[in-house]
């Protein structure tokens, strides 16, 4: 065994800290100074310093159960958290609390809402359905409201907005209509009080949109203009803070695109360009911790499906930059959530 002080006082070799969060490890016999250093590099496992978890469903346009979890604070890859209740595909729409992750509609226009607890892995529960089966739809939340938006259900496009209080299971309850009905993977992220959806299509072969709008959260009623994208886009995500909401844009005029758009949440007014993806895609999917926003899979404008994950900070500007991968190839069109809870840094 290596001795790593004169007098022989600490001899046992330590294991380098997995993180700072208060669920970390950091096995071994440290001096202080060694305890100091970490602590300084923001390294040492914190009491109190929860890290966010984030998870993401695995889906490669066909059905697929799995669920894969990653710390948004930790660049990586994923590992393995549990399965959906049934299996489905399509972008299903997924909200989150501190404490719980939502995943609702997909594949087969389902009305299956099932959700799983964070700290907890395992396989997800029963939560309740929607009011109209649909799949490619789009969730947003705050800390106790889960909304989803929009998609193909009875009605093709959807314009039907419904919302769940995540902290008790049951069936979604009407909240309003989009300001204009569209599927095709429409994009939603929020603040703590503001919804905000972007661009999406109207039927399969329709129109594509560049609409933004936006609801309140805490009540009910009709989306209301907010403003538009820089062009016509659908089929790619989005992420926010609490202040900023960033968007890939996917399919962008017809081709798949790197472009990445924001908004000021508590404003109105139209998208801003804010860097550049990796490399042109579309089908991705997105969450955050508040702080960094990440953009998982998608499909490159070669047709491969992906199973990268890229990172940006949401509060500058500037492309995005290699965060980790996913455990399966052929990732296009997950869904992703986050225990942010609606915007807040943890």
């Amino acid at each position: 065994m290596t001795k790593r002080y004169l007098g022989n006082i600490i001899t046992q070799n330590p294991t380098a800290p997995a993180g700072p969060f208060e669920d970390s490890a950091a096995s071994g016999v440290w001096s202080l100074a060694e305890a100091f250093a970490y602590q300084k590099a923001g390294l040492w496992p914190t009491a109190g310093n929860a890290a966010v978890y984030a998870l993401t469903t695995l889906s490669n346009n066909a059905d697929l159960l799995s669920i894969q979890k990653f710390i948004i604070a930790a660049p990586g890859n994923t590992t393995d958290f549990g399965d959906l209740t049934t299996a489905r595909a399509n972008k299903a729409g997924s909200c989150g609390s501190a404490t719980r992750g939502v995943f609702a509609g997909g594949s087969s226009k389902s009305n299956i809402i099932d959700f799983v607890t964070f700290a907890t892995e395992g396989n997800a529960t029963d939560f309740g359905d929607l009011t109209d089966g649909r799949e490619t739809l789009a969730g947003l939340s705050n800390a106790t409201r889960g909304v989803f938006g929009g998609g193909e259900g009875s009605s093709n496009p959807s314009n039907i907005i419904d919302y769940i209080t995540i902290a008790s299971a049951g069936n979604a309850t009407d909240f309003g209509n989009l300001s204009v009905a569209r599927h095709t993977y429409n994009n939603a992220a929020s603040s703590t009080t503001r919804g905000v959806f972007l661009g999406g299509q109207g039927s399969n072969s329709g129109t594509v949109y560049d609409t933004i709008d936006y609801i309140t959260i805490g009540s009910t009623g009709n989306a209301t203009d907010f403003g538009n994208l820089s062009g016509t886009a659908r089929w790619g995500s989005a992420c926010s803070s609490n202040v900023r909401i960033v968007n890939h844009m996917g399919i962008l005029g017809g081709s798949a695109s790197n472009a990445l758009e924001f908004v000021t949440t508590a404003s109105t007014g139209n998208s801003t360009d804010f860097g550049d993806l990796l490399e042109g895609k579309y089908g991705t999917g997105s969450t955050s911790n508040g702080v960094t926003g990440v953009f998982i899979g998608g499909s490159s404008t070669s047709g491969t499906n992906e199973d990268a994950i890229e990172q940006v900070v949401i509060a500058s500007t500037g492309n995005s930059t290699d965060f980790g991968n996913l455990t399966a190839i052929g990732n296009r069109s997950p869904t992703a959530t986050s225990g942010n809870h609606g915007g807040i840094a943890a």
